[in-house]
């Protein structure tokens, strides 16, 4: 057993996200056959990411605030801490924070054969996506 040094916190890049939403790496692979990674991120008012998809899946954790996520059929859930959503292999969705307040959570996405195709980013939600009931 082992104490892992912290890693630094980074401010996820623009391309990707929208407004600040900053990341704390807090596992990732040890041993061969490990595929799971978990990160802390937390997104300010109004911020969200783009459109993705992860090439095995993810699981989503709420943490503390209320979670958005937005599917392609035009659905939007409010999630709530405590709260877990996973989102399938391939599934193109968004998740973010309300316009009016912060929120937090782990993702737990599973890494890919090759790990740059992990999560495959599109463009960017729109306003109308983003605010939709």
């Amino acid at each position: 057993m082992q104490i892992e040094p912290k890693q630094p916190t980074t401010k996820n890049p623009p391309e990707q996200f929208v407004g600040d939403v900053y990341l704390d790496p807090i596992a990732g692979p040890k041993e061969a056959g490990q595929t799971m990674t978990v990160a802390k991120v937390r997104f300010m008012p109004g911020a969200h990411t783009a459109w993705h998809s992860h090439a095995e899946g993810q699981t989503l954790h709420v943490t503390e605030g209320v979670a958005l996520m937005g599917t392609r059929d035009g659905g939007v859930i409010e999630v709530l801490p405590g709260q877990t959503v996973y989102t399938p292999a391939g599934e193109e969705h968004w998740h973010g924070a309300t316009p009016d307040d912060s929120m937090e959570h782990l993702a737990m996405p599973d890494l890919a054969d090759d790990p740059a195709t992990t999560t495959t980013w599109l463009e960017h939600v729109s306003d109308e996506e983003y605010h939709r009931p």
